[in-house]
């Protein structure tokens, strides 16, 4: 049994409060506010076989986190305390971010619902790519305009753009830029900017 918990048996002052008075400890931030479950209590952490550093996949910032790791398996995601975009703090969406990896509502196969159609059906990765891959060609040739309104040579094209997310890195950002231009886009963001 633990000192607390003897204490917290034999005393007669079972309210934290009281206890609080009793042991001087006048803002609550000693042992005199510990429960016996909080005593009992071992992190989901201290199990892990091994950490694995990480950034938070959900806005811009970057926060740096630590994904703990059990038998191949994500047990916790915690912020990094090394990291020095957030040191160790997480928002709400990064602290769940977990159920992000883990969740068993998570899509794992690539879903495709045909025009006015109104059920879902898998396709195999490499059907779906090649598909995505003749619209992307199709709509290319369709809208290419080589001058504008004005007689202006502008070679472009106004019927592909992109949107990027935050959880692309840099060194992604980049490549995409280049392959959106070199496709002749110019309507290319990302959400980091928006």
């Amino acid at each position: 049994m633990t000192e607390q918990a003897a204490r917290t048996k034999r005393s007669l002052l079972p309210w934290p409060v009281l206890r609080q008075l009793a042991d001087g400890d006048i803002l609550g931030r000693g042992r005199s506010v510990r429960s016996r479950k909080t005593d009992e209590v071992e992190p989901r952490t201290a199990t892990a076989d091994r950490v694995a550093r990480s950034v938070c996949p959900y806005c811009a910032v970057g926060c740096g986190q630590n994904v703990f790791v059990k038998d191949d398996k994500v047990v916790q995601i915690e912020g990094d305390p090394d990291s020095p975009v957030n040191r160790g703090r997480l928002c709400p969406k990064g602290s769940a971010s977990k159920n992000l990896v883990t969740s068993e509502l998570r899509q794992t196969t690539v879903k495709y619902r045909r025009p006015y159609g109104t059920e879902w059906e898998e396709l195999d990765l490499h059907t779906a790519m090649d598909m995505v891959a003749d619209r992307v060609v199709r709509t290319r040739r369709d809208s290419w305009q080589d001058f504008d309104e004005h007689d202006r040579k502008v070679r472009r094209t106004m019927g592909i753009a992109s949107l990027g997310g935050a959880t692309l890195d840099n060194e992604e950002n980049y490549l995409i830029k280049k392959l959106f231009t070199a496709m002749g886009a110019i309507q290319i963001e990302n959400q980091a900017r928006i």
